[in-house]
């Protein structure tokens, strides 16, 4: 080998072990980097008909976050929100989910806020020992995943008996139409939280009515429920779907008002139902009228950063679903999920700004009032809150 060509080998093996120290030194920064950031992720829709309970989701969450990390952060780690849109489709929630656990290295996930993706999602993060807690879905079959899945918001199983009392004994309904969209799993599971509690309370239903999510035409549905003259049309879907339903009700002078949960919570319900919507009551875990100082502060930070935006439900859970797993990470020391979702587990009395949440032996909360709103002049406001036992 000649002298030059030896110059060239040496050269050339100087430059790639070089180029191989720069590579090791920026995957050592940014190892440093990740360690030094501790990361949440969202799961929930962001775009399609589902959107308006993702987005203010996600909103909230990364007001949370600012929040932490102006105070410090979580021992002494920044805190980083991790997002995705699922587009309301189970199968693009559990690539989400399986995204986030394997390529993200989430250390949590708050979503989804509907029942049947958290469904989907939550094997997923069982199996991977991440802990994942709903900020919305209410129906059954969630927690019961294992003993890494939460969620925080006001089960159906606890809000309906408290509202049907009311119900019976205070506005003294006797007779109740009910609708369940059947291909619904919130739907189908909220409609019998409803038949159960119902029973015994000296409430008939006289009308019990099918159909589908993606229906246009509810005449025939409405038809048979004005026979029946019901107090009240119980909905257990959502809100296109509701908005549609009372449309068709007044057109054919059905007088009787719809009562729901927060699938009918959106503008949207309002804005497509029109002046038929008036009257109807929703069943909530969070109200922004008369709200305690930390809500307050909270409805007034999330105004400021979204244009004036009033922030509901989804946004007010999604705000405490951080917290409540930051929380848990303080009390125990550690971000590692298999620590600090026993912390997350002994939550009791948690002060967030949905309201008092306490987390039961099965992963379930338990939450103050019922927060029970009406549609009046074209908004959604606070009617009563109806008290429920705190254990």
């Amino acid at each position: 080998m000649n002298l030059k060509k030896s110059a060239v080998l040496f050269l050339s093996a100087i430059f790639a072990l070089c180029v191989v120290s720069a590579g090791c030194k920026k995957k050592d920064e940014a190892s440093k980097a990740a360690s030094d950031t501790i990361k949440i992720g969202f799961l929930g829709a962001l775009t399609g008909d589902v959107a308006m309970f993702g987005k203010p989701t996600l909103e909230a969450m990364k007001i949370a976050a600012d929040d932490l990390n102006a105070s410090g952060g979580i021992l002494g780690k920044k805190i980083e929100i991790i997002e995705a849109d699922n587009r309301g489709d189970k199968q693009e929630g559990a690539s989400v989910t399986q995204k986030l656990i394997s390529r993200d290295n989430v250390i949590a996930i708050i979503g989804d806020p509907t029942t049947g993706i958290t469904k989907v999602a939550a094997p997923i993060a069982q199996k991977a020992q991440i802990v994942l807690l709903s900020a919305g879905s209410t129906g059954p079959g969630v927690v019961e995943n294992g003993d890494f899945i939460f969620r925080n918001t006001l089960l159906d199983s606890v809000a309906i008996p408290a509202c049907i009392d009311y119900f019976a004994n205070g506005l003294k309904y006797k007779k109740v139409a009910v609708i369940t969209s059947d291909n619904n799993d919130y739907s189908v599971g909220f409609t019998q939280t409803f038949r159960d509690a119902a029973k015994g309370k000296g409430i008939e239903i006289v009308a019990d009515e099918k159909i589908k999510d993606g229906d246009k035409d509810f005449s025939g549905q409405v038809t048979n429920i004005k026979a029946k003259n019901p107090d009240v049309i119980f909905f257990s879907g959502y809100y296109t779907e509701g908005a549609l339903i009372m449309k068709e009700a007044r057109k054919q002078g059905v007088k009787a008002n719809m009562f729901g949960g927060d699938g009918l919570f959106s503008p949207e319900f309002i804005k497509l139902g029109g002046s038929a919507t008036e009257g109807s009551m929703l069943a909530l875990g969070f109200s922004p009228e008369q709200a305690p100082p930390v809500t307050a502060k909270f409805i007034e930070s999330y105004k400021k950063k979204y244009s004036g935006q009033i922030p509901g439900l989804y946004a007010a859970q999604g705000y405490d679903g951080v917290m409540m797993i930051a929380d848990a990470i303080k009390r125990s020391n550690s971000t590692d999920p298999k620590v600090f979702k026993t912390a997350l587990a002994q939550t009791k009395n948690f002060q967030g700004v949905s309201g008092t949440v306490t987390i039961r032996a099965n992963r379930e909360p338990i939450k103050s009032a019922v927060c029970l709103l009406t549609v009046k002049n074209g908004s959604f406001v606070l009617s009563t809150k109806v008290p429920i036992k705190m254990d």
